[in-house]
């Protein structure tokens, strides 16, 4: 399954999450491995098997594999990191914040591609699972190597576009079991 497939199986009523879907498959802005990351760990952080699947399918042929498991890497240490950052900023007892986080991250210093890409991938997975000191963390240090903000915000639009397509998938499926009661 690829973009193209994905779109295929959308509803009718999420037509702009389509046309969403074709503009950043088109969207030339950023390198392509930044771009093919994105999709790539967007896709994962939905927790939607059918959108990840079209976005690794979309974007093996683009990515090396080292740069393809540096993707599903940033999905996954965010899937962590967010649940973990995001009780330190929500909780009320400020003795958390205190305490060591004893969780490894190692591939956050060593991910096999570029800091940067990692960076954009980690923030965009961080925007999906709403982790708001990560998304600061990581936009800083995009800022701190020169990324200009437009780049940033084009990552940001990778997550919600993808984000949205794994919902509408969802719904649809919701549709169609009640369709059939």
């Amino acid at each position: 399954m690829t973009i193209a497939s994905l779109k295929s199986r959308l509803p009718a009523f999420a037509k702009d999450v389509s046309l969403n879907l074709s503009s950043i498959g088109e969207d030339d802005s950023l390198t392509a491995q930044q771009k093919y990351g994105l999709m790539v760990a967007c896709g994962h952080a939905t927790r939607n098997p059918d959108v990840a699947q079209a976005m690794e399918a979309e974007a093996a042929p683009h990515l090396a594999p080292v740069a393809l498991d540096a993707a599903r890497a940033a999905a996954t240490i965010m899937a962590m990191n967010n649940i973990y950052y995001r009780f330190l900023h929500l909780a009320s007892n400020e003795e958390y914040k205190s305490m060591p986080a004893r969780l490894r991250m190692n591939v956050i210093g060593k991910p096999g591609v570029d800091k940067v890409d990692f960076e954009l991938w980690s923030l965009a997975v961080s925007a999906i699972n709403g982790c708001g000191m990560c998304i600061d963390s990581h936009e800083k240090v995009l800022r701190e190597h020169g990324v200009p903000a437009s780049a940033v915000q084009t990552a940001v639009r990778f997550a919600a576009v993808i984000q949205s397509a794994a919902v509408a998938l969802e719904a649809a499926a919701i549709q169609v079991q009640h369709a059939a009661e």
